[in-house]
C-alpha cells in the first residue's frame, strides 16, 4: 500500500518548526486546558501535544480550539485506527503515536491527518517510508543512545530529507544539543508543564518554564 503524500501539512511543520519545542501534556481535567494553554503562550510556546493518557485529552482539546485559537494543538498517544477517528473528529491539528503501528498510519492517512510516527531503529525509520512519513518523532530520544544514536541512524536516510523530533529525557538542558543539528526541526518537552504542575493549576511556573525554553532556543537561533 502507497498512500500519497504529503503526510504532514507544510504549514503546521513549519510552525512546529519556528517555535522549536512543542509541549507535550497530560491533563486530568479538560477545564485546566485554556489556562494552561494560555500560560504556555505567556511564554512563548504556541505548540502543544495532548496525549490520549487520560479521558480528558479530547475535550480539552475541543475547548483549547474553542477558547485559544492561536495555539497549535495536536493529539499525541495514538495507539489504535479507532483513537485516529476521534483525534480528527476533535479537530486535531496533527497526531504523533509513541511507534510505528502500520494500521494506525494508513488510517491517519487515509483520514488527512498530519501524522509523525514513534522511531527508534532503521526499520522503524523503513516502516515509516513506505508510507511517505517524513517527519519523524524518536522516542525515547534519551534511552535510546541520544542524539549520538539519532545521527548514526539517520546517516543512511539522509538525503531523502528525513526530520525528527525527539521526545524522551529532554530537558532545557540538553535539548539545544538536539536543535543544533539539521535532523532536528524541534524537540518535545514534557518538562515544560509536568501532570503535577497541570493538577496543581502552576500557571506561574509553567509560563516561567516555558518562557526559559524559548529564549534558549532564540539565542540558540541567533548564533
Amino acid at each position: 500500500m502507497n498512500p500519497t503524500p504529503p503526510v504532514f501539512a507544510p504549514a503546521i511543520a513549519e510552525k512546529i518548526t519556528t517555535c522549536g519545542v512543542v509541549a507535550v501534556l497530560v491533563i486530568d481535567d479538560a477545564r485546566q486546558a485554556v489556562p494552561l494553554a494560555r500560560a504556555l503562550l505567556a511564554g512563548g510556546v504556541n505548540a502543544m501535544e495532548l496525549t490520549l493518557r487520560t479521558d480528558a485529552a479530547l475535550d480539552a482539546l475541543r475547548a483549547i480550539k474553542a477558547e485559544v485559537p492561536e495555539m497549535l494543538a495536536g493529539i499525541g498517544t495514538i495507539l489504535t485506527p479507532a483513537q485516529v477517528a476521534d483525534v480528527v473528529a476533535a479537530g486535531a491539528a496533527f497526531g504523533v503515536a509513541p511507534g510505528t503501528n502500520r494500521r494506525v498510519i494508513e488510517t491517519a492517512l487515509a483520514a488527512g491527518l498530519s501524522f509523525a510516527p514513534g522511531i527508534c531503529s532503521p526499520s522503524d525509520i523503513e516502516t515509516a517510508l513506505e508510507y511517505g512519513c517524513r517527519l519523524l518523532k524518536f522516542f525515547p530520544a534519551e534511552t535510546a543512545g541520544g542524539l549520538k544514536h539519532l545521527e548514526a541512524m539517520a546517516a543512511p536516510y539522509q538525503h531523502l530529507g528525513l526530520r525528527y523530533l525527539p521526545l524522551g529525557g529532554l530537558t532545557v538542558k540538553n535539548m539545544t544539543t538536539y536543535l543544533a543539528t539539521p535532523l532536528v526541526p524541534a524537540v518535545g518537552g514534557s518538562w515544560i508543564a509536568k501532570r503535577e504542575l497541570i493538577k496543581a493549576a502552576a500557571w506561574d511556573q509553567i509560563t516561567a518554564q516555558a518562557r526559559e525554553a524559548r529564549e534558549a532556543i532564540d539565542q540558540l537561533r541567533r548564533r
